[in-house]
């Protein structure tokens, strides 16, 4: 089991991180959460959980323990896979989701992508006794270097790799930088996500 990777951060993504170590490229997946903690960094260690299938062998990264901990206790809900999971941490960062789901805010679980209310009682019934408030979780969302372009690049990739189709990413993403040329891509993926 690996617990973490330390290495050069060759590129990443909204939705993807490759990180160098020993001479070895690894692909991580990660959330928005993840990807704002390293947005700019060249260096990083990520907490990793492997997910084996018969078809793939996947890694999936996360800037601290904590979101790890998220992300296990969402996995270990029935009907929430691992792509779910990644969807949830991106579109609600790890101490607003710990809230909503000691609160039993169900409703709010439902506006994300692919997150029925069945899923939603569920995922609040299973862990509402099971999260803990956290401390010292760094909100700061840097915007990204590059302009508008780059922006909607990245938010259409983010979103593609997430499985959603191109063109009604592109529409959704479009329309929503007309309405603010000036939001990060981190903002704009979780608009979408709304939308989508």
């Amino acid at each position: 089991m690996i617990e973490y990777i330390k290495g050069e951060i060759v590129e990443l993504l909204p939705a993807q991180v490759v990180m160098e170590c020993s001479g070895i490229g690894y692909e991580i997946n990660i959330s928005l959460t993840t990807y704002s903690a390293f947005n700019g960094c060249r260096e990083g260690k990520v907490y990793v959980h492997e997910v084996i299938r018969e078809d793939a062998h996947l890694l999936f990264g996360f800037a601290t323990r904590r979101e790890r901990e998220l992300f296990l206790l969402l996995t270990s809900v029935s009907g929430v896979g691992p792509n779910t999971a990644r969807m949830i941490l991106s579109s609600l960062p790890p101490e607003e989701l710990v809230g909503v789901i000691a609160s039993g805010d169900d409703v709010s679980l439902t506006t994300i992508k692919g997150i029925g209310s069945k899923t939603a009682q569920r995922i609040v019934v299973d862990l509402k006794n099971k999260v803990k408030a956290t401390e010292g979780m760094d909100e700061k969302y840097r915007t990204p270097a590059g302009g508008r372009s780059e922006t909607e690049e990245g938010a259409v990739a983010a979103l593609v790799m997430l499985g959603f189709q191109k063109a009604p990413s592109q529409k959704v993403v479009a329309s929503i930088l007309k309405q603010s040329a000036a939001t990060t891509v981190e903002q704009v993926i979780k608009d979408a996500l709304k939308r989508l």
